[in-house]
């Protein structure tokens, strides 16, 4: 799964619209904006149609606030 946008943020925490690149199933879910969750997290997500992670050549989003910085 990948995120395709993010709908709303409240400091790290978001919401967010995931998509699979492999069947095109879509979901709305909750994140946290920061650099584990955008490199381990999402590509490890499992899509609920067909059952796959995100290909090896997936590259992640990069956080909208840098490491250490209180929000």
């Amino acid at each position: 799964m990948k995120i395709e946008r993010i709908e709303s943020q409240y400091r790290r925490d978001f919401i967010a619209y995931y998509v699979c690149e492999h069947c095109g199933f879509k979901k709305r879910d909750r994140g946290y904006d920061d650099d584990n969750f955008h490199r381990n997290v999402v590509p490890r997500m499992i899509c609920g149609q067909c059952g796959k992670q995100a290909p090896e050549e997936y590259r992640p989003l990069s956080p909208k606030y840098p490491e250490g910085f209180q929000v």
